[in-house]
């Protein structure tokens, strides 16, 4: 076994928790169970690492199935990742069999094609999710094990979530390699991103609901107070108010929890208005801006503006249907031509 593979496959065994390594090397597979009881999992840590390193030297492993391992330990700590989501759309709507097999050799062919030094490594679950792991080399460099891409991509569907390495330059040729393996022609990054996969996935898939209506805020009901009663009254308005308030944040935002978003941006364009005296514009052009928004928790972030007092509630909608803006953005960017011609299948 070379040195290399050796050194990544201890690499990866201390990263795992002391109480998960038997378990994860279940899930790996490549040693047996006559194997694993050798193993004392009540040692250091290191120590486990060499022992495991010795028994994948017995089997001759190689770097795909260390990479295997890689994935493994990715698909359960999967929230120590960044995710972007793409989508990508096809030319007709009907509808392909999709052959694994298939999808590939087309996406090693194409991938390949363009980049020789690139290790490539697939593993499929059982929830229609194959996992892509992809570490880059250059012309004149091996494949970096330590800083490869990750690629979910469910099957029949036209997302891809992706967790890109350092190197962005090879996004277009990932990008390229998707769109050809699974016989779509264009691919857009949908602005949105997180730690939290399963919470992307629940967008884009709909599997989470949020309503998106508007409403008039009412007035509190004024008139005189008695001094007597002030205080009484006082107490009163703001229990009505704060019942308002959540009864707002529920309608909009629902009770359950909301999606952990942590990233999400898009493009707002608004006819810019003024005193025709003041003769600000020459021209009736659009005001365009770029909305950004960031937070650990995103949604509930949001959602605590107003029981906070931080806002008004209801919210803008411009807040509150951040999921939905992510989910159009794609057709608004597609009726406008606006997809790179990187991305874009010949």
């Amino acid at each position: 076994m070379d040195e290399t593979v050796a050194e990544y496959i201890r690499r990866t065994v201390l990263k795992i928790p002391r109480d998960e390594i038997k378990m994860m090397l279940q899930k790996w597979g490549f040693l047996s169970e006559a194997q694993l009881e050798t193993l004392n999992f009540h040692q250091t840590k290191d120590n486990i690492s060499q022992e495991v390193v010795q028994l994948c030297e017995e089997n001759s492993a190689d770097i795909k199935q260390a990479a295997v391992l890689d994935i493994i330990y990715n698909h359960i700590y999967q929230n120590k990742r960044m995710w972007s989501v793409y989508q990508m759309k096809k030319s007709g709507e009907e509808l392909e069999y999709f052959d694994i097999t298939d999808f590939r050799k087309k996406f090693k062919r194409r991938l390949r094609s363009a980049l020789k030094n690139v290790t490539i490594t697939f593993k499929e679950y059982e929830d229609n999710a194959i996992w892509i792991r992809v570490a880059w080399g250059t012309p004149y460099k091996p494949p970096n094990q330590y800083k490869p891409s990750y690629v979910v991509y469910h099957s029949q569907t036209p997302y891809v979530f992706i967790s890109a390495s350092v190197l962005k330059s090879n996004m277009p040729l990932l990008c390229q390699a998707l769109i050809v393996a699974s016989n779509y022609h264009d691919i857009r990054e949908m602005e949105l991103r997180s730690h939290s996969l399963n919470s992307l996935k629940d967008i884009v898939f709909k599997r989470y609901s949020q309503n998106f209506q508007t409403y008039t805020t009412k007035p509190l009901q004024g008139g005189k107070v008695e001094p007597e009663n002030a205080d009484i009254r006082i107490v009163q308005e703001n229990i009505k108010e704060k019942e308002r308030i959540h009864r707002l944040n529920q309608e909009v935002f629902g009770s359950g929890p909301q999606p952990k978003i942590e990233f999400a941006q898009y493009r707002l364009e608004t006819m810019f208005k003024s005193d025709p005296k003041m003769d600000v514009l020459d021209k009736k052009e659009p005001f365009r801006c770029l909305v950004k928004f960031s937070s650990p928790h995103l949604l509930e972030s949001l959602k605590s503006l107003a029981p906070a007092g931080m806002a008004d509630a209801p919210l803008s909608p411009l807040l509150t249907c951040i999921p939905h803006k992510a989910r159009n953005y794609f057709k608004i960017r597609e009726k406008k031509g606006l997809f790179p011609e990187s991305f874009v299948s010949p």
